[in-house]
């Protein structure tokens, strides 16, 4: 099944948070927190601002964002547990260091 997001929704998938913490300590499933950090899989075309013009989403797939811990409704599509939520409840897009080097 292929899904497309409407509007200015934004399809995310969670990335798993490391099961040991850097002192070697594992953690188990049930203290673990729900990661806030994912992968957009696909975004809608937009919103319509109020002149009625398509304003383009800032985020496009494959961005890893950090989004708020209570943000967007899961969903179940193909068996894979996928967040929806609307674009500005995405916190900001993570970039790779070397990106950022070279930005500066």
């Amino acid at each position: 099944m292929h899904f497309r997001p409407l509007h200015d929704r934004v399809v995310v998938r969670r990335i798993e948070a490391e099961e040991m913490t850097s002192g070697g300590i594992i953690i188990p499933d049930t203290a673990k927190e729900k990661p806030q950090e994912g992968e957009v899989v696909t975004v809608g075309p937009g919103a319509r601002d109020e002149a009625g013009k398509l304003v383009e989403l800032s985020v496009q797939a494959g961005d890893r964002v950090l989004f708020g811990k209570w943000s967007g409704t899961e969903v179940k599509i193909d068996g894979e547990d996928l967040l929806i939520m609307k674009e500005n409840d995405i916190l900001g897009v993570i970039e790779p260091k070397a990106e950022l080097k070279q930005a500066a």
